[in-house]
């Protein structure tokens, strides 16, 4: 029996009681045969821009749940805006921008790229990246999110970084473990190389069935129409980068038309509103997920 070994655990490949699809569904309340979404505003704190997009996607739109990048320049004023909206944690250890960087809230070398601010890739990150200065930063992140008044619904990672390697993600298991909360992991047609699902599904960790996102530099429009014209019963996360078109959206990156559209798509499309109706989707959060996984 193949084991993979990290810093806090052995893992084996022979996995035991996984809850499945169905499982989670009615889980949640729902029918086996009930096809659910959670909307994701990803990039909560990375600008102001991002900050007003998710906001409204959040009060004004179709989303359901946001995540935060604590380290990122305008997480403060995400937290001065928060009033008990759907807000998880996206653990930070990527600063994928050329010119607008961020970098780790501790002391922690390793997770410096040398220009001043967190590695721009995964592949990077893997070359470099002490664990345990990894887990510190890590768990300074979440504390923060929760000093400054977040009541976390779940845990991710920015660029899904920290299931990049097994070593890493024993890190976001541990705090998900420890925090009690369900995890946003990547969708299950991605060979990770390690049974991810499975090995938090064994600790009791409730994680949605699948998960659409849009390449980075690509608008969400025609990804998520093709999600919903596919959807399959059980729980679907599927993510969009919101923002509002401002100057210092420009000035951060040559991709901006591509948050601003994600922002019109879940704000002020009605043919999209339209296509969740045809779908047949009923939408919930991740904070049903932790009050389930809770109880």
């Amino acid at each position: 029996m193949q084991a993979l070994r990290t810093k806090s655990r052995v893992w084996s490949t022979k996995t035991g009681n996984v809850v499945s699809v169905t499982a989670l569904a009615t889980a949640l309340g729902f029918s086996h045969q009930d096809r659910i979404v959670i909307i994701v505003c990803d990039g909560l704190g990375s600008s102001n821009a991002a900050n007003i997009g998710v906001v409204e996607g959040l009060r004004n739109g179709v989303a359901t749940t946001a995540c935060l990048q604590v380290p990122s320049p305008w997480a403060r004023g995400a937290a001065a805006q928060h009033k008990g909206d759907d807000v998880g944690v996206d653990l930070t250890c990527i600063s994928e921008y050329d010119l607008y960087r961020w970098g780790p809230i501790t002391s922690a070398p390793s997770l410096l790229d040398g220009d001043g601010g967190f590695p721009r890739t995964v592949l990077d990150l893997g070359e470099h990246a002490d664990v345990d200065e990894l887990h510190r930063e890590c768990v300074a992140q979440l504390e923060r999110a929760i000093l400054w008044g977040f009541d976390p619904t779940h845990l991710g990672s920015h660029f899904d970084a920290l299931s990049s390697r097994p070593e890493f993600f024993s890190v976001l298991l541990d705090l998900a473990v420890e925090y009690n909360l369900p995890l946003s992991l990547p969708d299950p047609s991605t060979d990770l190389g390690f049974p991810a699902r499975e090995l938090a599904k064994n600790e009791g960790l409730l994680v949605p069935d699948y998960v659409v996102r849009s390449p980075i530099r690509t608008e969400s429009r025609g990804t998520v129409d093709t999600a919903l014209r596919t959807l399959r019963a059980g729980v679907t996360e599927i993510h969009v980068r919101p923002a509002v078109d401002t100057p210092e959206l420009r000035a951060i990156s040559d991709r901006w038309q591509t948050q601003v559209s994600d922002h019109h798509l879940i704000t002020q499309d009605w043919g999209f509103r339209a296509a969740l109706d045809r779908s047949g989707a009923k939408l919930t959060s991740f904070r049903a997920l932790r009050t389930a996984q809770r109880n």
